[in-house]
């Protein structure tokens, strides 16, 4: 896809717009929408178009890029009224968002004869979206996922083609279920640790140097949960919904995997007694109280 490719961006928040920013960057046109007048203001400073709504960012666009919280909002914005065909035929739709792949391809099965679809979330948090470095899974045809390569290496340093329409999602709920067991295991071990007298951060500092290293302990206890901070820039209830996205697909692959489903339901409780809104990290508040 090249340089002249007229993209519009659905989606301007905490991960969206730093996303935006850096297509900006490479050069692209980029117009945007969002439900926030401040998003589109951010984004019109730093020298994107912005949209009255949606359909209008789609209109005669290249590629639409989707970055919102759910799939189910994702298939409202593009299928109702049939806006997607605002866009030319053949258009490259790269859905973004945190979605269910049977979603996903659901979606991709409504639109297709007009876009060419390629699921591509990613992971990393903000500040890897603002560096450009974000991990992302894509999933689409070889021809799409090629069309595509040129427009998320503008914001993606890891860009991994995990299969057809639907994968690249299936593979981020799984990703995230296994962050948010990490989570777990490390505010566990933290608290266990202080019971019995242990400094906290001695605690992390071990794991760290030892086989009980993980994402959660690397990048997020001293950082954003020991510091006090708590602001990953993740929302726990993103987090239980994505782990409970792969504990449905695993239900519905007839899987027994009573790890993930302990998992999926810890997370959901956590976010019913704290609120989606607070950041993931907040989950140590969480198991915090259930030890008090």
């Amino acid at each position: 896809m090249s340089k002249s490719a007229h993209i519009a961006f659905i989606g301007l928040g905490q991960m969206g717009m730093p996303m935006a920013l850096n297509l900006l960057k490479a050069g692209y046109d980029v117009v945007g929408f969002d439900l926030s007048s401040e998003a589109l203001q951010a984004l019109a400073e730093r020298g994107g178009r912005i949209a009255a709504s949606a359909v209008d960012a789609m209109s005669g666009s290249d590629v639409i890029i989707t970055m919102l919280s759910n799939g189910k909002i994702v298939q409202s914005v593009l299928l109702e009224g049939d806006a997607f065909r605002q866009a030319p035929k053949s258009a490259l739709l790269l859905e973004m968002s945190s979605s269910a792949p049977e979603e996903t391809r659901s979606l991709a099965a409504k639109v297709s004869g007009h876009l060419r679809v390629v699921d591509a979330p990613v992971s990393g948090g903000v500040k890897r979206a603002v560096e450009g470095s974000l991990a992302l899974m894509a999933g689409g045809s070889e021809a799409d996922f090629e069309a595509a390569k040129p427009i998320l290496g503008a914001m993606s340093a890891k860009i991994f083609h995990c299969g057809p329409v639907g994968t690249g999602h299936a593979m981020k709920a799984i990703n995230n279920y296994v962050s948010g067991a990490g989570v777990i295991a490390a505010v566990e071990a933290v608290l266990l640790g202080r019971a019995f007298g242990l400094d906290e951060a001695k605690v992390v500092d071990v794991l760290n140097s030892s086989s009980g290293k993980n994402n959660a302990t690397e990048v997020k206890m001293n950082q954003f949960i020991l510091s006090g901070t708590f602001g990953s820039g993740f929302a726990l209830g993103l987090m239980a919904k994505d782990i409970r996205t792969a504990a449905n697909l695993s239900t519905s692959l007839g899987l027994s995997q009573p790890g993930l489903t302990q998992t999926a339901d810890l997370w959901d409780d956590a976010a019913r007694t704290l609120g989606g809104a607070v950041d993931h990290t907040r989950f140590y508040d969480y198991l915090k109280r259930q030890g008090d």
